[in-house]
């Protein structure tokens, strides 16, 4: 059974990557996701904070989108919350691509254009097989307007471009008035993959203490709607790759995705649930299906059910909105 799959141009043996996460912080760990059949490992997050806190200008950021709670300065974790500093990333790099044989993807996340520059170039250095980039921006201010926000990301992304020659990933929200439309222009910027969609870690409230909480939910399989939406659209229309990252919980969600038109899926919560060596299960379960359903390749099935593969194309757009109302019984 075929199980390789190309993402940004890089050869996988398997559609299933670990995505951004502490997991990754222990060369042990990426050694046992190798062992367990990652075809590749997005390491945890470079952030931003850590590397150019005291930068006058992402200060000014902070204060220009983050004025929404008063407290919400604690979105931005301080610099002691991190644990693992830019030497140590840079040297977890070279450790693991010494010892693993899959590709290595490191972990930008940042606000700024000029925080992404040096340190892009540093993670290529280092030996990253390519770069995920990880644009966290709340636009809180009211007199921002959506081309402007639209308008950050693509220079950052051009700016990113112009410093490495690895492939360049982009992790978006979900949040873009005309998603078609931003990933034509993010490809056109350089971008070589997308990864849909990012979860913002938003606020709770404690209704007793009256203080706003930061706690972490993992995600969920019935979080798959909107990506496998966008990646069913998207796919056949763009020349950049696409991954998953929301909701993967099992095998099951890994094939919707692959038939969607998902060149990987990413999953980390499965992780942290069940442990590394779950995985192999996961695998497993993709490869009983396709033994069932006579596929003898990735490529013989992925992209069957995007929007230019499927039999009814309106399934995806607003014909399908109006038929599920319908069969709705009050």
């Amino acid at each position: 059974m075929n199980l390789d799959t190309t993402y940004m141009g890089l050869k996988l043996h398997s559609p299933i990557v670990v995505s951004a996460s502490t997991l990754s912080e222990k060369t042990d760990n990426i050694l046992q996701m190798e062992d367990s059949g990652a075809g590749a490992v997005v390491l945890f997050s470079m952030f931003e904070e850590q590397i150019r806190k005291e930068n006058a200008k992402f200060q000014a950021v902070i204060q220009a989108t983050s004025n929404v709670f008063a407290e919400a300065a604690d979105y931005f974790p301080d610099l002691e919350d991190y644990h693992v500093g830019t030497a140590r990333y840079l040297e977890t790099i070279r450790l693991v691509k010494e010892r693993v044989k899959i590709p290595i993807i490191a972990s930008l996340n940042g606000i700024t254009p000029e925080g992404w520059i040096d340190y892009a170039h540093q993670l290529e250095q280092a030996g990253a097989d390519g770069l995920e980039i990880n644009i966290f921006y709340i636009p809180a201010d009211l007199e921002l307007t959506g081309q402007a926000v639209e308008q950050r990301y693509l220079e950052i992304i051009r700016m990113v471009r112009q410093t490495v020659q690895i492939p360049i990933a982009v992790k978006l929200n979900p949040y873009f008035s005309a998603m078609g439309h931003t990933a034509l222009r993010m490809q056109e910027a350089g971008a070589d993959a997308l990864v849909l969609f990012n979860r913002f870690y938003q606020p709770d409230f404690d209704i007793k203490t009256l203080k706003v909480l930061h706690n972490l939910q993992y995600s969920d399989a019935s979080e798959i709607r909107l990506p496998l939406l966008w990646i069913g659209i998207l796919s056949g229309k763009l020349r950049l790759s696409l991954a998953a990252t929301t909701g993967v919980q099992s095998a099951e969600e890994v094939i919707k995705y692959l038939l969607a038109g998902a060149d990987v899926a990413m999953t980390a919560s499965a992780l942290y649930k069940n442990g590394i060596r779950y995985l192999e299960t996961m695998h497993d379960d993709l490869r009983n299906w396709m033994s069932g359903k006579g596929f003898q390749s990735i490529s013989a099935f992925k992209g069957a059910m995007n929007q230019f593969n499927v039999s009814d194309p309106d399934a995806y757009e607003r014909a399908n909105y109006i038929r599920i109302l319908e069969g709705v019984k009050g």
